[in-house]
């Protein structure tokens, strides 16, 4: 699905990019602010951005244990390959479409592209269908630790009985609450900034270097130590200002806003 919709919103993005030439119509570059401000801060915004696109970590361990492992076939070994493929597939999905998409529409282009294309309506909603059956899809996965926090207070405060039905309606409740409240705000840039920094900046970037540090415990200043400690600092900065630009871009769309807009 991911393949899918980022294809159509690659292709869609260059037809209208030449289409826009041909018509010799004016695409402006750039960045969006006036400001050295504003500059900096949708830099931050962009930096937050980019760690939730990449937040993955977030679930790993989530993933490994439904592999079955044992001291000859550990389960770390797809898993290594898997997390190879799919971070390489990540990346092109999102470059593709990024490159694309800001040659086709420039700085006026929108957080979410297929908003950009309007036009064909039957393609844009194909792909907008393809991410509504991923997203269900992917949610699962990320939610099992919110899943598994719920039940258990449940479980312990509420003296509730497990089973099917006790998941049934903990995970739908939870799942239709954060639906809801995704419709009513419609902050799509800033909350992707805003979460990628404070959420997933940590799980992504530093706080793995750290737990490799700790078990392997590389010498000092050679290769390994030298990179997770610059992963470390880049990930503890993106940590901090992330949320800021995040924060900012949600203030400034929130002048604007609309339910369920």
């Amino acid at each position: 699905m991911s393949i899918a919709y980022s294809l159509i919103a690659c292709l869609a993005s260059i037809r209208k990019g030449v289409s826009q030439r041909r018509h010799n119509q004016p695409v402006e570059y750039g960045v969006r602010s006036n400001t050295t401000a504003g500059i900096i801060f949708d830099t931050f915004n962009g930096l937050g951005t980019i760690a939730f696109a990449f937040a993955g970590h977030s679930v790993v361990l989530e993933i490994q244990a439904t592999i079955p492992s044992s001291l000859e076939k550990p389960s770390k070994k797809p898993m290594w390959k898997g997390a190879v493929v799919a971070y390489i597939l990540v990346a092109m999905c999102y470059l593709s479409v990024a490159v694309a998409g800001y040659w086709a529409f420039g700085r006026t282009v929108e957080d979410d592209v297929l908003v950009s294309l309007e036009r064909p309506p039957w393609i844009i909603s194909a792909a907008n269908f393809m991410v509504f059956i991923h997203v269900v899809g992917s949610y699962q996965v990320f939610a099992m630790p919110m899943y598994d926090m719920i039940e258990s207070y449940l479980l312990q405060k509420w003296n509730c009985t497990p089973g099917v039905i006790l998941r049934l309606i903990a995970r739908s409740t939870y799942v239709a609450l954060t639906a809801i409240v995704g419709i009513c705000v419609p902050f799509f840039g800033g909350l992707l900034g805003f979460f990628g920094g404070l959420a997933f900046a940590s799980t992504s970037y530093f706080l793995p270097c750290i737990m490799w540090l700790i078990m392997h415990q590389p010498k000092i200043w050679s290769f390994h130590w030298t990179s997770c400690w610059i992963c470390i600092i880049i990930g503890a900065v993106i940590t901090v200002v992330a949320p800021i630009g995040g924060l900012r871009e949600i203030v400034i769309s929130a002048k604007t806003y609309k339910m369920f807009s």
